[in-house]
């Protein structure tokens, strides 16, 4: 009779890098939670389905920094439209209302591991990659010692257009 062999189970490079302050990271809510993760935020504007608030482990629930329902409901998780929706959602998240709740975010980033958690099964076309992406555009800012809000989409502004 041949050995048994155990394969490791496959585990997302973000939950292989050891934690540590200036750090963000990106899991599924149904994943388990494990201390090195951090301040646990939820991304989604909406609940998980089937998960109690226990289960989630979660320690904010940033509703306001999530996608607006109109730009979730057009995207629809249709990988065609994953780059307007990055582009949208960027410009969502570069409204003055919205950059308070990022700086906060970034600092408590720049402090401790922070981990942002979704819903989605997809893991690499979600709301919380983008996130994740302008927390450390203002991270890198202010290491470099520039005080702004959020990327924007990366489209030049235009001759002519203020």
């Amino acid at each position: 009779m041949a050995p048994v062999v155990h394969r490791q189970a496959k585990v997302p490079p973000s939950q292989r890098l050891p934690r540590r302050r200036g750090q963000i990271f990106l899991k599924r809510v149904y994943d388990p939670a494990e201390p090195g993760d951090g301040y646990r935020v939820l991304a989604d504007r909406l609940w998980p389905r089937g998960l109690t608030r226990d289960a989630a482990r979660i320690q904010a629930w940033l509703k306001d920094l999530a996608p607006s329902d109109g730009l979730r409901t057009w995207y629809a998780h249709d990988r065609a439209r994953w780059p307007e929706f990055r582009r949208r959602y960027r410009d969502e998240l570069a409204s003055p209302e919205k950059r308070s709740a990022l700086r906060t975010l970034a600092e408590r980033a720049r402090r401790e591991a922070v981990t942002l958690v979704f819903a989605k099964a997809d893991r690499d076309r979600n709301n919380a990659v983008v996130l994740k992406e302008v927390l450390e555009g203002i991270l890198e800012k202010r290491a470099a010692g520039v005080e702004a809000g959020p990327p924007r989409s990366g489209r030049a502004s235009r001759p002519g257009r203020s």
